[in-house]
Parts: C-alpha cells; structure tokens; sequence
C-alpha cells in the first residue's frame, strides 16, 4: 500500500505522523511510503532520516495526496485540504467532528474513509490514541496557567505554588479523566491547592487514594461549579465526551464570579469547549478576555513541543496504522473491533453514532456498510 505523511498545515502544529523508524518498519513489509518535504523538521526528523529508512520524499501535498491510497495524519484536514480527499481513500489522524460541522460536510461529501484517532477504544473504555496527547495536554494546561497568571501576561500576579507565609493558588480541574489527573499531578507538584470534580464517585476514591494532600476531590455538579469557581485562579476544562461535543459547564455569565486576572484553560477546546465563552486560539495568538478572565483555549496544546508529542503519538498509533496498511481498513476493522470504533464516516455515510447526534445526521451502523471483508 502507498502510505502518505504530508505535512500538517494548521498553524503551528509542529508534529508529524510517522517518524524514521516507522517508515523502515512499513518498507520492511513491503509498502510505499510518501513523506512531504519538511513534514518532520519541527520535531527533529530531517527528510534525511526518512530517506535513509526507506522513504520517498515529496515536494507537494497535491502529488502525496494524489498517489495515496492511505494518509496519515496528526490534525484533521483543513479547508484548503478538503478538495485533495478522494473516495476510497483512507485518512487516519485526529478528526474531532462533533465540534466542526463544515469538517464533517466536507469530508462526506468526498467519499472518503475516515478513521478517527479520538474514537479508537479499547474493551475498557481506554482511548489509547487521545491518551498520550491527553498527557500532554494536561500536563501543560498548568504550565500555561502558571504563566498567565503572571503579571506581564494581565494574570492576577499570583505564583502558582506560594511562598512561605503566602497562601498557593487554587487550581480547578473539571474532570477527572485522563487530561485532569495529569494537570492535577503538576499543579500538586507546582504546590498549589487543587481540586478535582467529577460525576463518577469511583473515579473520586481513586483520585483520593492516589493524589497527594493537597489535592481535594468533590462530585460536579452545578452549585459545586459555581462555589469552586469563584475560589479559583486557575481553571483546567478537562471534560470529555467520546466522539461527541464537550457538554457546557461554565456559562459565560458565571466568569463574573472569578476573580479578575484569573485564567481558564479550556483543554476540551477540540470537541467544542466546556465553558461557554470557549472558541479556538492558536499558539500565534493563543489567549483572549472575557470579564477580565484570561482565556487559553490553543485547540492544538501538544503541538508546542512536538518532539515529545509526536513520540508519544507514534508510539500508540503506529501498531493500528501498521494493521491499515497490510490489511486495508475493512479487513483491520475486522481483525481488531477496537480500530473499528474508529471508523467515523465510511463513503459519505457517518458510522459513529456522537458524530451523527452532534449535527441530527443519519446513522449508519458500521456493520451495515462493512460487509464481509
């Protein structure tokens, strides 16, 4: 199979889809594999070592999109990508289309195969694909607030762990999945006083018994929202819906109660946000203010230090990304029933049911448009 990485447009996002080693493993099993110029110089991977694994080097998206049967991505196609989607041809990469109506348009329109890293599960519930970046994310949710919160950025001059004599900032982590027990983990280890809300009272023990002291845990509900809220100075949306939109936790009107020079990091930015007041920045321009609240809201966190992330992307997706390539996507889908929830939208028909609900579309159950192989 011809396998294409082209490079990722959306600004700056600086991760890649395959490194090196991944192309000698895909050349080692007989496929073709495309890489566009430069895709990987962000993260420390020259078009040097992709030629010396086995790679053929490409120096424009149209030719790569063009001459692949199956593209791999980091983000979901942008606008200017939209007319290189073909049919039958199969896209790998992060979607997120509850959030983005003319994404998912666009993208029956093309009669294209779409497989969704976010929707990839495993029995427990695991999503393999979003864990590594929702490490990631978390973990620098705190950076970002800290820094914010700083003066010279508007924040309200308050150092995220105290001093002696001086009282820590309270940091609010509304979920308590993935995304939130790693930004609890640094905001406790930054000394700041952190508190966890989530509706499941076991994901509650559990946090309780593995966080330290200076991590709290209550259940979410509304007035705890609002109670928390005007305590804070740090706030971390870390809620998620699988495959769906992120429901709305934080109205705007509620920012009132904050403290002036607070700051909201809004990580479930990619599925819509939690907080009302929520709309996509970039890493160019990644902050804005609503009531005098410092708004982060970066739909691309890991991006800023794409060589971690993309190590860490790789790692997990390049076992399913294997599988495509030496199966094709109905036969993996067949042979591994977690890859098969990450097919969304198969031949301008939607096959993952949060997505269809998102924007009242039809559903089309996987299994009726998968057939026998």
């Amino acid at each position: 199979m011809i396998v294409g990485v082209p490079k990722e447009i959306k600004p700056e996002e600086n991760r890649v889809a395959v490194v090196p080693a991944g192309v000698e493993a895909l050349v080692a099993r007989g496929h073709t594999v495309l890489i566009e110029k430069g895709a990987g110089i962000q993260s420390g991977f020259p078009d040097g070592a992709y030629e010396g694994a086995g790679a053929s080097i490409v120096n424009s998206a149209d030719d790569l999109w063009d001459r692949s049967a199956l593209v791999v991505k980091v983000k979901e196609p942008l606008e200017p990508e939209y007319s290189l989607l073909r049919p039958d041809q199969v896209v790998f990469t992060y979607f997120h289309f509850a959030a983005d109506k003319q994404l998912t348009e666009a993208v029956l329109d093309s009669g294209c195969v779409a497989i969704a890293y976010e929707t990839v599960e495993l029995p427990s519930g695991e999503l393999p694909l979003l864990t590594p970046m929702s490490e990631v994310a978390g973990r620098m949710a705190v950076q970002e607030g800290a820094k914010y919160l700083e003066r010279t950025y508007g924040g309200s001059g308050i150092l995220l762990g105290g001093v002696p004599g001086v009282l820590p900032a309270e940091v609010l982590i509304i979920g308590g999945g993935v995304v939130g027990t790693n930004a609890a983990t640094i905001a406790a280890g930054f000394g700041a006083h952190v508190t966890i809300l989530d509706v499941s009272l076991p994901r509650l023990r559990y946090l309780a018994e593995i966080m330290p002291a200076n991590v709290d845990t209550l259940f979410a509900n509304r007035h705890t929202i609002l109670e928390q809220l005007a305590r804070s100075d740090v706030v971390v949306g870390a809620v998620l819906v699988t495959g769906g939109k992120a429901p709305l936790l934080v109205r705007e009107d509620d920012l009132k109660l904050m403290k002036p020079g607070s700051v909201i990091i809004d990580v479930a930015v990619d599925q819509g946000g939690c907080v009302e007041s929520t709309r996509p920045t970039t890493h160019n321009d990644p902050t804005y203010m609503v009531h005098d609240v410092i708004h982060y809201c970066v739909a691309n966190m890991p991006g800023a230090v794409p060589r971690t992330s993309t190590l860490a992307l790789t790692n997990a997706t390049f076992s399913f990304l294997l599988c495509l390539a030496d199966m094709g996507w109905k036969g993996a889908a067949h042979a591994d029933p977690c890859l098969a929830w990450g097919v969304n939208i198969v031949d301008g028909q939607i096959t993952y049911r949060a997505v269809a609900e998102a924007f009242d579309f039809d559903y089309v159950p996987l299994e009726n448009v998968l057939g026998g192989g």
